[in-house]
């Protein structure tokens, strides 16, 4: 999704540090605007250069509730998750230079996850751009390749225009971040334009007419022997999931899922095989490497479903539909492509008045999920899986779940299985460590009346940790379960499979203690070290209300998550259970 720019010509502004009653500032407007555009929360940390954006959220008497946090990135992330639980876009407001360049993270986090979030920065005044002032940063080049749009505005009148087209843009089409970068003097200049309403919001293009490519897909699915639907994100970004539990009942045909397309199917129904891909369920594996016929709806092949991208299904035919033109024929080639909305193709799909039964498949399937059902034994300790397990059978599966990046996050997508869409945040293209903790938060804010698990390791959880004060500030009832192995497990489990078990900056050596840590933030805190205490210390957390609370749990050091498929290998590599022998060395990374 490439970046663009809107920048008019300059004009000769009188900065103004205050409104009168009859005319606005910049910034008056821009927080009237953002009221118009249905914005709840503000997640932000202030700075010279924002101040009269801060300013304007008590001048005007907005609705709006500012979210003050730790950090930039934590805001982002906070933003971030918001926005995957509530449907809207999640709305950050920082300062310059190194406020706003440390939104990047969380920019490039929502960008990769096609997350509809506004980043609005302040920006030095506009005569000292360019001159490397205090605290200037190039936020429009710096923001482009992680951002579907960005703004630079440099008249105080275009404000109104500027935040309605971004807030389309962001929503529309395929979602993402957009950034407006507002500098001082336009945001403290007088606004004497008018205030018009926004265009309504519409999340996908006007439908068209499927009922030729919807025909075709039908007959292939009735004709099929071993078919399989993939479901991506792009089913829950359309709120598609009610067509595709029809499609996949009226077609008798097994459903896997992406990472982040998690929720798009009850992960408990039997139609449902779970995640795929390098740590997908090995029932979902074998479904994909045996299919004659693989429905893509919404996901865009990434590294690691497809593996080997040469191999991948080779002989299977392929049909791909997706809103984002540029990811037709991007990793694989399709037998069909289809540019479309999830829920419009779909939708056509449901009435095309065909459908199929394919029995046995379905119990050739029954068969792999009874040979490979997903386990664990505490035999020589605590697991992650049992904690993860315990959590998920207490909440019924119906908690709002965020997860960090490592082992701990790829054991949650197998045993936490969720049953809802929008139920299930986690940072899938970029991998962000870091993301736990915060995107929970903005989680909460976007549920507040929903039970908000967020599972995080201990290396991901430091990087963000300070967050702990926001959610102890607004008394949030979140649970944070630190899977606690003492070392970066994902890295440490390539090292040990892949580079003779050399271990190389992976030891967490140093960490504190998470326990007296939440407790200092004035946060309930449990420790978790027996196999035998999980049940009853798993049930005190999750029946705790008055706040936050932090679970640290004493996991086994050098577990390793399983299946695994090694980067870059097909599906006929997949590990099911540790390999007997040492293995080639794969040519992606963790």
């Amino acid at each position: 999704m490439p970046s663009t720019a809107k920048a008019p010509p300059s004009p000769k502004i009188t900065a103004r540090h205050t409104s009168t009653q009859d005319q606005l500032t910049g910034a008056e407007a821009l927080v009237k605007c953002l009221e118009a555009c249905g914005v709840e929360y503000i997640f932000g940390y202030s700075g010279g250069a924002a101040i009269p954006i801060f300013d304007a959220l008590v001048t005007t008497g907005t609705k709006i509730k500012l979210i003050a946090t730790r950090h930039e990135q934590g805001a982002a992330h906070m933003a971030d998750g918001y926005a995957r639980v509530s449907g809207k876009p999640g709305v950050v407001l920082v300062t310059s230079g190194p406020g706003a360049g440390n939104t990047i993270t969380g920019l490039m986090t929502a960008h990769m996850d096609s997350v509809p979030i506004i980043v609005i920065s302040g920006q030095q005044i506009t005569s000292m751009l360019g001159s490397d002032a205090f605290q200037e940063a190039d936020m429009f080049n710096l923001s482009m390749p992680v951002v579907k749009h960005n703004y630079l505005v440099l008249e105080t009148n275009s404000i109104p225009s500027v935040v309605f087209e971004a807030f389309e843009t962001a929503t529309t089409g395929r979602p993402g971040p957009v950034l407006i970068d507002l500098p001082k003097d336009i945001s403290a200049g007088a606004f004497t334009g008018t205030l018009a309403a926004p265009r309504p919001l519409q999340k996908s293009p006007a439908a068209g007419n499927y009922a030729a490519p919807a025909a075709k897909v039908a007959a292939l699915l009735k004709n099929a022997s071993q078919p399989v639907i993939l479901a991506g994100h792009g089913v829950l970004i359309a709120d598609a999931e009610g067509f595709l539990l029809r499609v996949a009942q009226q077609f008798d045909t097994p459903v896997v899922t992406t990472l982040l397309g998690k929720g798009a199917l009850d992960e408990t129904v039997d139609l449902s095989l779970g995640m795929l891909g390098m740590h997908g369920t090995a029932y979902a594996n074998k479904a994909i490497e045996e299919a004659d016929l693989i429905l893509n709806i919404g996901s865009r092949f990434d590294d690691r479903i497809v593996g080997d991208t040469k191999g991948f299904s080779r002989g299977t035919t392929i049909v791909h539909v997706d809103i984002d033109n540029a990811e037709l024929g991007k990793t694989v080639q399709p037998d069909l492509a289809i540019r479309s909305d999830a829920r419009a193709f779909l939708q056509a799909l449901c009435v095309t008045g065909q459908e199929s039964k394919h029995s046995a498949w379905q119990h050739r399937i029954a068969g792999y999920k009874k040979r490979f059902p997903l386990g664990y034994s505490d035999t020589n300790g605590l697991t992650q899986q049992h904690v993860i397990d315990a959590v998920m059978r207490h909440t019924k599966g119906e908690a709002i779940v965020t997860t960090d990046v490592g082992q701990h996050q790829m054991w949650a997508a197998q045993f936490y299985k969720v049953k809802h869409p929008r139920q299930w945040v986690s940072s899938g293209g970029a991998g962000t460590m870091g993301f736990g903790l915060p995107s929970s938060i903005g989680a909460q804010f976007a549920a507040p009346h929903k039970q908000v698990v967020s599972f995080v390791g201990d290396g991901g959880f430091q990087m963000t940790l300070y967050e702990l004060a926001t959610a102890a500030i607004h008394k949030l009832p979140i649970k944070i379960f630190v899977l606690n192995n003492h070392y970066l497990g994902m890295v440490r489990q390539w090292q040990e499979l892949f580079y003779d078990n050399r271990l190389s900056g992976v030891d967490l050596v140093g960490n504190p203690d998470f326990v007296l840590l939440a407790q200092s933030y004035g946060i309930k805190a449990i420790n978790i070290e027996h196999p035998e205490d999980v049940k009853a210390k798993v049930a005190e957390a999750l029946n705790y209300n008055d706040g936050p609370v932090l679970i640290n749990c004493e996991v086994i050091k050098t577990d390793n998550v399983y299946p695994m498929i090694p980067a870059g290998k097909g599906y006929e590599h997949m590990l099911v259970t540790a390999p007997t022998a040492q293995l080639e060395k794969p040519t992606g990374s963790t």
